[in-house]
């Protein structure tokens, strides 16, 4: 199986045992934050970042 299918699957079973434990809106806004993360961190970036960012995207698609 693939490194990131491992991490989907892994963060789905999370969300569902939040459910179950927490209640669903607590864990809507535990996997909202989760998702608001990395969202934020990119929207940090200067505009050079980036665009740096981008073009390693870009050389990993192709190898």
């Amino acid at each position: 199986m693939a490194g990131k299918a491992v991490y989907v699957i892994g963060g789905i079973a999370v969300t569902f045992l939040a459910l179950k434990i927490l209640g669903p809106l607590l864990a809507t806004l535990i996997v909202l934050g989760i998702i608001a993360l990395p969202v934020a961190a990119y929207l940090m970036l200067d505009p050079s970042q980036r665009r740096r960012l981008r073009g390693q995207a870009r050389k990993r698609l192709g190898s």
